[in-house]
């Protein structure tokens, strides 16, 4: 009598080969390190055996299309109306059950520079770590309370962030570290560690990578530093990139979350705020199953793409600044109930073997807490600085800089900042300064678009639309204390010194 195996028992058989042999290839890896280096990787492989489980279940897309809602008001909250409310004079026990999250895991180096992206100079010579500093140090003093930093490093930039943080000892700001996992890059073909070795440098440099920021509240439980703030009497904490220039502690979101009525304690806001055809690609808040839950454009059918980054259906985008009830998270991470979505990241290593990386994001788990809100928040609090084009709009006196905090100047007439769009010639920052022998005037600015070998003098005015396209080959050099207002430039433009 022969054996007949459904598609759907070879399915599962295949599963659990594939899973068998990552977790012997994990023991191995394993036996290449001794101490504290093994137990922290035996931590961080508990973490990457779950999350490598659920991405050989999953089959098709997270989402069924005709399931998503738009999210009902009561549960989007308008922030003129929070802001409305007023602050109490109790602001500062509030302030005082809070702590601040920075995501500290990224390289500069997509902006040419070398170690955490931290310590790129983005204003006056203050780097976003310094600005962040400086701003929990003012509340601290204005309000007198403990309002700590935590940073959280990936393995790329904890050991340069420890040394830079050295010179904040003097500062009214405590600051706390802790390091998000270190997880194996997957061969492609084979579904196996691309690791040989615990190893981290040289030809291994490669092998592993930090699972996205979805890792945060793993990483953070195992650190002990949860279980230690909770001690200390915190009880929320707010999450932000630290490239997010615009994330500041917002008195009257805090007031907000900590006033909820007991029968509905909020344990979960996420700030959005509304899409403009540069955001249309960002993840927005959507009801599903009688949640509040994040979609993600990867989560999307491929089919329903165009609907997804259309403005008028789903009108707003989370700006990944989140506040996150402490207890919550270590209630749902014991009973691991956070089911965040997997992200699979393709990857190609410079060897040209193809890679996956598994991630999750912070947002996905809205979905695990009670009573979560999103809070539509003005633009002004959604500041990333990716490129170099971004790092000239915060650098020009588009903003003022007070206590660490960036607003826009009030000689603005219009709240929108311009659109600026900067050629690969100023890509790396190194290059983007040597281009400007000083900012340009921004205040009336519209649009900007720079292609090619192009150069600006000192005090030179831009306003309305200016494009300046030098060809292959040409250079134009924007002479000092030109007023370029509503103007094309191209050719070549030499400004010879005599």
């Amino acid at each position: 009598m022969s054996l007949s195996f459904s598609p759907f028992s070879r399915e599962i058989s295949l599963r659990l080969q594939h899973e068998t042999s990552m977790h012997k290839e994990l023991e191995k890896l394993l036996t290449t390190a001794k101490g504290a280096e093994q137990e922290i990787s035996k931590k961080d492989f508990e973490g990457f055996k779950n999350l490598f489980h659920r991405f050989l279940q999953v089959k098709g897309p997270s989402v069924k299309w005709d399931k998503i809602h738009k999210p009902p008001e009561d549960l989007i909250h308008p922030y003129d109306k929070i802001k409305a409310q007023g602050l109490p004079d109790s602001v500062a026990a509030s302030l005082n059950k809070l702590v601040v999250v920075k995501l500290n895991g990224g390289l500069g180096t997509s902006m040419g520079c070398k170690g955490p992206k931290s310590v790129i100079s983005v204003r006056n010579e203050n780097t976003f770590l310094d600005l962040t500093v400086h701003q929990i140090e003012h509340l601290n003093k204005t309000f007198n309370v403990d309002v700590p930093l935590v940073l959280m490093n990936s393995f790329n930039t904890d050991e340069d962030t420890k040394k830079i943080l050295q010179k904040y000892t003097h500062h009214r700001v405590h600051i706390h570290t802790f390091n998000q996992s270190r997880y194996p890059r997957i061969n492609k073909e084979s579904l196996l560690p691309v690791a040989k070795d615990l190893g981290m440098h040289g030809d291994h440099a490669d092998a592993w990578y930090p699972p996205g920021h979805g890792d945060i509240y793993a990483s953070f439980y195992n650190s002990g530093l949860l279980d230690q703030l909770i001690a200390a009497g915190k009880e929320y904490i707010f999450v932000s990139n630290i490239d997010n220039l615009g994330a500041t502690v917002d008195l009257f979101i805090l007031n907000h979350l900590m006033t909820q009525p007991k029968d509905k304690r909020c344990e979960f806001i996420m700030e959005v705020t509304d899409k403009t055809r540069a955001d249309v690609k960002g993840g927005t808040l959507i009801q599903y199953d009688d949640k509040l839950r994040l979609l993600e454009i990867a989560q999307v059918p491929k089919a329903h793409v165009d609907e997804f980054k259309s403005v008028t259906k789903f009108k707003i985008f989370n700006t990944n600044n989140l506040w996150i009830s402490l207890a919550a998270i270590k209630r749902l991470h014991e009973k691991n109930t956070m089911d965040m979505e997997i992200i699979v990241n393709p990857k190609t290593l410079d060897g040209g073997l193809n890679v996956i990386q598994l991630e999750t994001a912070v947002g996905a788990a809205i979905k695990a807490f009670d009573n979560a809100l999103g809070v539509n928040v003005p633009r002004s609090r959604f500041l990333p600085v990716k490129t170099s084009s971004d790092l000239l709009l915060v650098m020009s006196n588009l903003y003022s800089l007070d206590a660490g905090s960036l607003t826009m100047s009030k000689k603005r007439e219009f709240p929108s900042t311009p659109h600026v769009k900067l050629g690969s010639s100023f890509t790396k920052v190194h290059d983007f300064l040597t281009r400007f022998e000083s900012i340009p005037d921004m205040l009336e600015l519209d649009h900007l678009t720079v292609s090619g070998d192009v150069t600006f003098g000192k005090n030179v005015s831009l306003k309305g639309t200016v494009i300046i396209i030098a060809n292959h080959g040409d250079r134009i050099d924007i002479p000092a204390g030109a007023v370029l207002e509503n103007k094309i430039v191209s050719g070549n433009l030499r400004i010879l010194d005599h």
